[in-house]
């Protein structure tokens, strides 16, 4: 039987979400782990998961319950399709260390990125102009 949360805080500042279950379990996850491991069909394409880069800076924005037995979490990318049931935060936090092993060897393999794609706003100085 697969345990219920009975708490979750999450910490923008360092992005992770904390989970505690009723068996004691507790996890500290990282909003980049939770976000590439999505449940969803956008990230799990159907039986053909698709590999998800450049999320080293994702936090998650918001959280809201989804019955007794779910969370759907909203990230700052836009992605909110992925409903994190018990069993899946569970399994996350129980084998974190596998789901993010055989993440960074897709990355490596694919030779992705985990760096966050962000827009410069780049202003060269010019000595000339005053």
């Amino acid at each position: 039987m697969t345990p219920k949360v009975t708490g979750l805080k999450l910490k923008q500042g360092s992005k992770v979400l904390e989970v505690q279950f009723d068996n004691g379990d507790h996890f500290v996850l990282a909003c980049e782990l939770l976000r590439v491991c999505s449940p969803s069909a956008e990230v799990h394409g159907h039986g053909n998961p698709v590999l998800v880069t450049n999320k080293k800076e994702v936090n998650i924005t918001r959280i809201e319950p989804v019955g007794n037995y779910a969370v759907k979490l909203v990230f700052d990318d836009g992605h909110d399709s992925g409903l994190y049931s018990w069993k899946v935060l569970h399994d996350l936090g129980r084998n974190q260390d596998q789901h993010w092993a055989d993440y960074l060897a897709r990355l490596k393999a694919a030779k992705g990125s985990r760096e966050a794609l962000i827009p410069l706003n780049v202003q060269f100085f010019d000595p000339d102009k005053k």
